[in-house]
């Protein structure tokens, strides 16, 4: 009997024509290559990131051609191989098929590990399947998988993105309940939900909950506190929150930075939007299309049609492209500004407009 041949070497694989050069070397090479080979070459698949690839190279239900193939050939697939396949699937949004696999996989007889559970229920709540991401968090239970903290949060989100914010509190009462310390993620997803909602005394009770239990504030926490705060007119208790966090050791990053000037700029703040930006450039922070974008429509609302004109410019010159809603602030601005029906800056307008059609 020939003997086995060296096994390839999957780590370096970065080319997806390699993969495809690779695998039908593997399916015409005697005797087959184990089961292991296989996964490797997927999970090399997977790590550059072609989920499309690995989706395509399987064939049950949805088309696939490597799970097909090997099951042909006598290679018997093992929960890697389902767990990679279902992975690609969830990444690619094709969650219907993931869960077909799923029970593909547990009809013949193969026992899915808590990666391939926690994929699925990933899978489910990315999609907005929130009610089925429940059962199936229920299944997982009842089946003996205890699910940690990640999997809890990641259903406490979900039902929290989709307005059941007491349906989330009762899970999070739960999960403390079974003695499963909560982390930062779990909290912030609550603490983001109820001050969408006006809730402040309840996100008090929880950031103090947090404290109490030695979990600390993370930048999405301070930022979540500082969205709600601007929104609610609260720009100077926004900023003292700023520099709360400031000296428990967390930097404001651009978003931070982003929310304060944004708040500014609607409550005609200007001066004090442009000092926000001067500090977050002097703490190494470039300003990036969503700050000029603010600042754009921060002049317009004050019909300041060329001190957003200048903005707009500067975006360009530091080489931070205009989006398509920069782009709009500016048109919205020039149709709103009385000038314009005027006549005197109508050419400004329509140079714009003319700059415009030719970038998109």
């Amino acid at each position: 009997m020939p003997a086995r041949g060296k096994p390839e070497k999957y780590d370096s694989l970065d080319n997806v024509d390699d993969a495809f050069f690779l695998f039908n070397k593997m399916i015409h090479k005697y005797p087959m290559p184990s089961v292991v080979e296989f996964n490797q070459l997927l999970g090399a698949i997977v790590r550059m990131k072609r989920y499309a690839i690995v989706v395509s190279m399987c064939q049950i239900d949805c088309g696939f051609s490597v799970l097909g193939k090997m099951l042909k050939l006598g290679v018997e697939p093992t929960v890697v191989t389902f767990s990679t396949l279902i992975n690609g699937l969830c990444n690619q949004s094709q969650i219907s098929h993931a869960v077909s696999l799923f029970d593909e996989m547990i009809g013949q007889g193969y026992r899915p590990n808590l990666i391939v559970y926690s994929t699925i229920l990933n899978g489910l709540c990315k999609t907005g399947n929130t009610y089925r991401a429940v059962r199936f968090l229920r299944m997982m239970e009842e089946r003996g998988f205890e699910p940690n903290i990640v999997a809890y949060s990641t259903v406490i989100d979900c039902l929290c993105k989709n307005g059941l914010l007491n349906e989330a509190l009762d899970l999070f009462s739960e999960v403390k309940v079974k003695g499963i310390r909560p982390n930062t993620v779990s909290y912030n997803c609550l603490i983001h939900a109820m001050c969408n909602l006006g809730q402040q005394k309840e996100t008090t009770r929880l950031l103090n909950e947090m404290v109490d239990n030695n979990i600390s504030c993370d930048i999405v926490t301070y930022n979540v506190l500082i969205d709600a705060h601007c929104k609610e007119g609260m720009i100077s208790e926004a900023i003292e929150i700023l520099d709360t966090m400031r000296k428990h050791g967390i930097e404001p990053n651009v978003i931070t930075y982003n929310i304060c000037i944004d708040a500014c700029c609607k409550e005609g703040m200007l001066a004090e939007a442009k000092d926000i930006v001067d500090t977050m450039i002097k703490q190494g922070i470039e300003p990036d299309v969503v700050t000029y974008s603010v600042l754009v429509d921060g002049h317009c609302l004050q019909n300041q049609m060329d001190k957003a004109k200048s903005v707009f410019q500067l975006m360009i010159e530091k080489g931070c492209a205009p989006d398509i809603h920069s782009c709009n602030i500016m048109i919205n601005g020039y149709c709103k500004d009385a000038c314009f029906w005027a006549g005197s800056k109508s050419s400004d307008m329509f140079d714009f407009v003319g700059w415009f059609m030719q970038k998109w």
